[in-house]
Formats: structure tokens, sequence, C-alpha cells
């Protein structure tokens, strides 16, 4: 029988091993950890009951990703819920940027702006769909539907500071801020308008979603595809060298290019080698977890029924400490994400102590404790919320590497989001999973389309992997 070995078992990892399973392949899965699940784990650290999420928390672009949705995954327990508000992005004067699932009941809070917002975005939600099959994958190739990838792809382009001249009012501009922020890099850089518009667009068409209890129900219907298909897991299993990798037709490797680099040594062409090498790291994530009694009391009514708050004031505020840590510059008002997923999921609480995510972007290997500054962001958009404070838990950069080596330095994005490594990936290639070495594939969040619980990287690497079996699955 026609075999496969995969090595990691984050959403990618496991999104290609369930799909290789389906394909009629013999799949091993190879994991480090203790469970599968990578960045879509969830743990009770602070009180029995309460979940919080360990990296990955809200799912937009998973919820539309053509890869688990050819997998079924309801069919193996995974539920979707969404909360009233999907984003707010609160301003010192009490009003906020406001995203809704519908493109023209957000457009209708914007005001004044929203004509153009709905301009920008209303013909990609509606062909949504489609536009995911071209987006969410390798971009150098001939595309399906040209004529509405140009309509998306032109304003991507652009910088982010760039395309925020679009809007007027401090609240369209300050929300347009908060999601390009995900960027990780300078707002004023080319095709740092990417990013928002895929995350923008994908939530209107099916909203920004969380997995009825935890991240980690997306790990385990993926890991029960497999199973369902004949897959088998290996977990506590840390490979460092490509030897101790089982022998098997195709080979997929859901890690960072850096360590695939090391696994492989001489084994990989010299010009891959050395751009896996070169590779290019982002800024770090600084994670605080907190248990809060009765919920955050945020100053504006919409922050208090989001999913997601992005906290960071006005576009200025947001441009200047995203410069400052990819520089290597500490903020003293980091951009610092929320996520209230017990709006959505109500089971993740406990009584009126509620789950409350969040981490500041940091510079990359950040050593410093920048717990008082998340505070203190989250007091001055929610006055009060110091006092409501059961329960707390740090994350720093150095966690993150020692739990997932793919997230070294604090990385969670797997890499910086320059123009070729967003477009290209680790190096520019036809196929951006392929290691050189025939059999072998690169399916880490490395590779198009990035980062996301969404496991098209690990079906783009699938694909690959089966071009390359042709006729000879058996």
């Amino acid at each position: 029988m026609t075999s496969a070995v995969v090595v990691g078992g984050g959403p990618n990892g496991l999104a290609a091993a369930a799909l290789l399973a389906k394909a009629g392949l013999e799949v091993t899965l190879l994991e480090a950890a203790d469970e599968v699940g990578g960045g879509t784990r969830s743990h009770e650290a602070l009180l029995p009951g309460l979940l919080h999420d360990h990296c990955s928390a809200i799912h937009p672009m998973a919820v539309t990703s053509p890869a688990l949705r050819s997998l079924d995954l309801e069919r193996h327990g995974l539920r979707w819920r969404s909360a009233d508000v999907d984003c707010a992005h609160p301003l010192d004067d009490g009003t906020a940027g406001v995203l809704l699932r519908s493109v023209d009941e957000t457009a209708r809070l914007l005001g004044a702006d929203g004509a153009r917002y709905r301009a920008l975005f209303a013909t990609s939600v509606r062909n949504w769909d489609a536009l995911a099959q071209e987006t969410m994958g390798p971009l150098l190739r001939i595309p399906s539907h040209p004529l509405l990838l140009a309509r998306f792809g032109l304003p991507t382009a652009l910088p982010a500071t760039v395309l925020a001249r679009l809007f007027n009012s401090p609240q369209a501009q300050a929300l347009w801020a908060g999601v390009a922020a995900h960027n990780f890099r300078p707002l004023s850089r080319p095709f740092t308008s990417a990013i928002p518009l895929g995350i923008l667009t994908a939530g209107h068409a099916s909203g920004w979603v969380v997995a009825e209890g935890g991240s980690q129900s997306i790990a385990r219907a993926l890991e029960s595809v497999l199973r369902a298909h004949g897959g088998t897991i290996h977990t506590g299993v840390r490979v460092t060298d490509a030897a101790q990798i089982p022998p098997a037709d195709v080979t997929l490797l859901d890690l960072d290019p850096g360590q695939v680099a090391a696994l492989y040594g001489d084994r990989l062409p010299a010009r891959v080698r050395g751009a896996y090498r070169r590779f290019r790291r982002a800024p770090g994530a600084f994670k605080l977890d907190l248990a809060v009694e009765g919920g955050v009391p945020w100053a504006n009514e919409h922050a208090r029924r989001a999913v997601t708050v992005h906290l960071g004031g006005p576009l200025a505020e947001v441009a200047g400490t995203e410069r400052d840590v990819v520089a290597g510059r500490m903020p003293e008002r980091p951009f610092v994400l929320v996520a209230q997923q017990y709006l959505a999921d109500p089971t993740r609480s406990v009584g009126d102590i509620h789950p409350v995510w969040t981490y500041a972007h940091v510079p990359h290997e950040y050593d410093g404790d920048a717990t008082e500054a998340i505070i203190r962001q989250l007091e001055r958009f929610a006055p009060g919320v110091r006092e409501r404070i059961v329960g707390q838990q740090v994350t720093r950069p150095a966690d993150f590497t020692a739990a997932n080596p793919n997230f070294t330095g604090g990385d969670i994005i797997t890499g910086a989001k320059t123009v070729p490594q967003l477009l290209l990936g680790p190096r520019p290639a036809l196929d951006p999973y392929s290691t050189g070495m025939p059999g072998v594939y690169l399916c880490s969040a490395a590779t198009p389309p990035g980062p996301g619980a969404h496991g098209m990287c690990g079906a783009g690497a699938a694909a690959s992997a089966l071009r390359h079996l042709g006729g000879r699955i058996a």
C-alpha cells in the first residue's frame, strides 16, 4: 500500500494527513507533544472547567476553508459558534470601529464611510467561495476566475496605511488598522492590505467564529477523520534527524524551514538549504490568559458583545507600535488582541468566571514582562477590569518556543510576512511546498496561504504529494 509519513501534528499536518488517508494512502503522523493540535489546543490552567485556547482562537479563515469543508468535520463533532459582534476596536472617546457579520450592517455603523466600505467588500463577499479557492493556495498558477481575482487582488498590493485613506472617520480607520496589524509588519509596507482584506472578506462570508469546546475541537475532528480512514498517530515522538523518519513513498513536514534545514542538512539541494536557513521570522507574542469575574467591563457597548476586541487606539498609534516591534523596540502601549470566546461558546466559562484570551505584539525573542502593559491597555478601554481579574497565566515568547519550535522566538505566525515570504513562501518556486527532494514536502504555515487553523498549507502539500505519486496509489 502506498504510504505517507507526516511529521508534526498542527492543523496543517493533521489536514495533510487526513486528506492523504482519504485518498487511500497508509498514513502515519508523528507529533512531538503529548497531544496533536499544535496551535489549535486548549487547556484548563486557571480553574477546572475554565477553557482557554493555547494559540489560535477565532477562525474566520477556517470556517470557509475548502480543505476543512472537504473533510466534513461537522460529522466528526466540530461545531462553529458565533457572537453578536465579530470585532470591535474601541477608541479613547468611548466610540469604536465595529465589525458585524453583515457587510450592510457594518457599513451602516460606519456612517459616512459605509458606502466605501460596502464597495470594497460586497462583491468579494458574494463570491468568496470562488475566491477562497483562488487565494488560499499558491499564487503562481493560472487562476480559474481571473477577473474576480484581479478585482480582489489589486488593492492587496497597497500598504495598509494607504488603503486606510479610503476612510475618513477614526472609527473606520481604527477598525481597518486593527485587522491589518495581524500582519505583524509595519503597516506602511507594500502588501500589508492583503491579510486584512482576506480576513475581513472571509469573516463577512461566514463570521468570526469559534470552535465549540475550544480550538482543540478542530484538532480532534481532524484526528477523527484521519483515524476513520485508517491513519495512525504517534505522540511524544520528537524528530531531530531525518534518519528517525520511517521510510515512506511521500513525507510531509509540518515544520518551519529552519527545522527542515537542520533535519536534512546536505541532503537538501544547496539553494533550498540556503533559503530555508535565511527564512525570516516575525515579531513575537506575549500571551496573558485571564479569569475575569463578570467579564470585561468595556466602556463601549459593542466591545461587551464582541468575540474579538483589538486594543491599539487610532490608526497612527497602531502603525507606530507595529513599526516598533519589528524594529525590536517594545512599545509602552503595545497592540493587544483580546478574544472573548465564551460569548459565542458559554461552555468555556465556570459560573460567572469567564476566560479572557489576550496577547500583545512584542519584539522577536522578547525576554521582558508585558503583563502590566496588557492590563493597562485593558484598563484604558475597560476601567475597573483589574479588580475583576481572579486568575492569570503568562506565556512568554520563550514558552511558545519550548512548546512548539514552529513558534520560535514567539513567532506564532511561522515567519515574517515580507512580500516574498507572503506571496511565495520560504523560497521562489513553482511549487512552494516542494523541498527539492523528491517525495518530501513542506506543509507548515511558512507556506501559502500562511497562518491560521484553515489547514490549507497542508492541503497544498498533500496535493503536491499526490501529483508526485500519480497513478502509484495502491
